[in-house]
């Protein structure tokens, strides 16, 4: 009996062997081709970690490597670089790619934003290529642009050497990294992110598929990112969703299978959802500087793998020395008949001017005796203030004067200034600045004991002889009273003595006198009104600094204006605050 059972006990012993055995075997190697697992979760909004998990692993991103790459194609066309109609030729490089690929030909012309969204949907291996290929002319060159984009964004763990993802040793990045990258292309190119979330997208040779449609239709909220699988990576994903106001990004390295890595994802935003305050300060990431193609190692000769190195450095000059100023040759002479010209043309102009304030003063009925002016000598505006009978004026009495001007006064826009010649005599104490008659300007003059000084222009007021311009006083003939129709204004004109007194006299025009102001708001409170000022004295110094700041209450408010400015200053000011989208406006006299 027991040499019979014997056997029988071996045998199942072995058997048992046998069975742990084929287990043990079939373990091991399905262990063993299981990538590692790597998570994050980020509130996308503040830009805060929820949950991670081996995050900053390196580890083979497979396809999510295309997030870059579309990356620097958005930035590309952005700036100009290329344009999404672009015809990209396609190169054998490019066509001879694996899948998934669009199955693009050497030679074949497509438009780049085909090529976009055959990468971004159908994650095609030879597309992404020849978006390297045509922004960075090799794709090596392109990788050192994206690691360079990379280091720029904070992603510290991530080195690419390629644009589509396909294993490489070194090749490399975290689940840190890919949720940050996830996140600057929602924040950096908006206008873009709806690729990610097509179902199916028209890529110029084919109706493409999403690879992440699944999610996409299992997950409320879901609207991308971008999946990438490998045997060396596994199954990931970046995934993105929003919920009542939260916005989660996730990132999972290292699924089983494509199941498991669409559960997993799920967990870790539902994870998120639940974490994530309702409120939270929005934080946008800052976009890393542009660079474009510059600086990239591959546009110049390969170094050789040795011991040396190049150093470029970049100096700005210590000084740039100015060049000496270019003698300017010496003004000849005007031939004697050029004088004699200007001189005979500037005494006939002056006729002119002469008649015309006779014909001003006819027809409002007053007489004008003139005195012509020395036709060989310079000459200088003079006003004899005299009484009929040669006597000086009363020391107490006011005159009005006349001055034509050499330019008519047209930038006097006061109604109040619109008056009459006749009007201006009838009111002698009206304190008059400037009063517009058909080219005349009426002014008070003091009146003195003695007869008044030759008025002398300065050299730098001295008009222009080619623009034949000159002033003429004219006095009334009793001074302190009101000139009545049919009477006499006489006048001359005199040369000035050399060493007279230089004393100026004449008219300001509304448009140069610091009598406009500008308005920059009526604002609720005294403080925002100062505030205001304040503000906007900062932003236009330039035009404002001379200018006085004052609060004047109104109803309803307290108005912010600026006073003591030329019109042209007030005009200045006005125009570079509203280029800069403030409010502002003139204010005249």
């Amino acid at each position: 009996m027991a040499a019979h059972t014997y056997p029988r006990r071996r045998a199942g012993g072995r058997l048992v062997a046998l069975f742990f055995g084929i287990l043990l075997l079939l373990w091991v190697p399905l262990s063993a081709l299981s990538a590692p697992y790597a998570a994050l979760v980020m509130d996308a909004r503040s830009g805060e970690v929820i949950f991670a998990r081996n995050h900053d692993t390196p580890l083979h991103p497979a396809s999510l490597t295309k997030m870059m790459t579309l990356y620097i194609a958005f930035e590309a066309v952005q700036n100009g670089e290329i344009g999404l109609d672009t015809m990209v030729t396609v190169s054998a490089r490019a066509a001879a790619q694996p899948p998934s690929s669009l199955g693009l030909r050497t030679g074949q012309r497509i438009a780049l934003r085909h090529l976009i969204r055959a990468a971004a949907v159908r994650s095609a291996n030879d597309a992404a290529m020849a978006i390297a290929e045509a922004i960075s002319g090799t794709e090596q060159a392109f990788a050192q642009r994206m690691t360079r984009t990379a280091r720029a964004m904070g992603m510290n763990n991530t080195t690419f050497l390629n644009s589509h993802g396909l294993t490489q040793a070194g090749h490399l990045s975290t689940a840190r990294d890919m949720t940050i990258l996830g996140r600057q292309l929602f924040f950096d190119y908006p206008q873009y992110y709806n690729l990610f979330s097509r179902r199916s997208a028209d890529a110029g040779v084919a109706q493409v598929l999403n690879t992440n449609r699944r999610f996409l239709d299992a997950y409320r909220g879901a609207d991308g990112i971008k999946t990438g699988y490998t045997r060396a990576a596994g199954f990931n994903l970046t995934g993105s969703a929003e919920r009542g106001g939260k916005r989660i990004i996730a990132t999972v390295f290292g699924g089983t299978s494509v199941a498991h890595r669409n559960a997993e994802m799920a967990r870790l935003l539902d994870l998120g959802f639940e974490r994530a305050p309702a409120q939270v300060a929005l934080r946008r990431p800052a976009r890393p500087s542009y660079e474009g193609n510059r600086a990239l190692a591959s546009a110049a000769p390969a170094a050789p793998a040795a011991t040396t190195r190049t150093v470029r450095l970049e100096t700005a000059l210590a000084r740039s020395p100015v060049p000496p100023v270019r003698p300017l040759p010496a003004a000849d002479k005007p031939p004697e008949d050029v004088l004699i010209a200007v001189r005979d043309t500037i005494d006939a102009v002056l006729a002119e001017v002469v008649a015309d304030v006779e014909d001003a003063a006819e027809a409002t009925g007053l007489a004008v005796a003139a005195t012509p002016v020395p036709p060989a000598r310079p000459t200088e505006i003079a006003a004899l203030q005299q009484a009929p009978d040669g006597a000086p004026a009363p020391e107490a009495a006011e005159a009005a004067t006349v001055v034509a001007l050499a330019e008519p006064v047209e930038a006097i826009e006061d109604e109040a200034a619109e008056m009459t010649l006749v009007e201006a005599a009838q009111e002698p104490d009206a304190a008059v600045t400037g009063v517009r008659v058909a080219g005349l300007v009426a002014l008070p003059t003091p009146a003195a004991d003695v007869a008044a000084p030759a008025v002398v222009v300065p050299p730098a007021q001295r008009p222009d002889p080619a623009e034949l311009a000159r002033d003429i006083v004219l006095t009334s003939s009793q001074p302190g009273t009101a000139a009545g129709a049919g009477e006499t204004l006489p006048f001359a004109v005199a040369a000035a003595p050399p060493a007279a007194p230089e004393t100026v006299r004449r008219t300001v025009s509304t448009s140069d006198a610091r009598a406009w102001g500008v308005h920059v708001g009526r604002f609720p409170s005294r403080f925002d009104a100062e505030r205001a000022l304040v503000q906007t004295a900062l932003l236009e110094f330039t035009t404002l600094d001379s200018a006085v700041a004052r609060v004047q209450p109104r109803s309803g408010g307290f108005e912010a204006n600026f006073f003591g400015l030329t019109r042209d200053q007030a005009d200045i000011a006005c125009r570079r605050l509203q280029a800069q989208d403030r409010l502002c406006f003139t204010l005249a006299p």
